[in-house]
């Protein structure tokens, strides 16, 4: 009799440590999982300021794969005044203002190594100038989530001896600025941002 009832409490407790464990999901707690922040549409002002700084840096890219140091200091002045005037106040539902903030980190990444670019005298500094450029304006790019045209993330990997250097693109046609006319078409695109539904 004493096995009888010791094997009952035994299935008892048993039983009741199962329902515990793989008890119906509603009986547990749900967590609250965090939102991830998002952007409602940008303004119209905010979009046309960012285009203006796309435009520049594309242009600046451009001047280097043609290795015209006037036209890349040009460029890259633009560049420079698009990233400090870029209207980052208008960036739409950044409720927490954690994007605006970063946006605004790097804009000033941006200003400070295109007037240090338009300063070097050799285009090699020049170059590891826009490589650093290439990635603060890409990050920004994902950051803001911007809605524009179809940008290419491409890149060289022979340039600054094989270590490999990045720039953007609105084609994905290969126009290499580290090297330029030299090795015009060595790279390859590695991604592309496109947000526009």
């Amino acid at each position: 009799m004493k096995k009888l009832i010791l094997l009952v409490v035994v299935l008892a407790i048993g039983g009741f440590a199962a329902y515990k464990f793989f008890g119906k999901e509603e009986d547990k707690p749900r967590e609250e999982k965090p939102k991830p922040i998002s952007l409602g549409e940008q303004s119209g002002a905010f979009h046309q300021s960012y285009e203006t700084l796309l435009d520049a840096y594309f242009a600046m890219k451009d001047a280097f794969v043609d290795g015209d140091t006037l036209k890349v200091n040009a460029a890259a002045a633009k560049l420079a005044a698009a990233a400090e005037t870029l209207k980052v106040d208008e960036i739409a539902g950044d409720s927490t203002g954690i994007i605006k903030e970063t946006a605004k980190t790097y804009t000033g990444t941006i200003t400070g190594s295109a007037l240090g670019l338009a300063g070097e005298q050799d285009i090699e500094n020049k170059r590891k100038e826009l490589d650093m450029i290439t990635d603060a304006v890409w990050t920004l790019t994902r950051t803001v989530k911007y809605e524009g045209q179809k940008i290419y993330y491409q890149k060289c990997p022979m340039a600054f001896e094989n270590k490999g250097a990045y720039w953007l693109s609105k084609e994905t046609a290969i126009r290499n600025p580290y090297f330029g006319k030299k090795m015009l078409t060595c790279g390859q695109t590695e991604d592309s941002l496109q947000y526009k539904n």
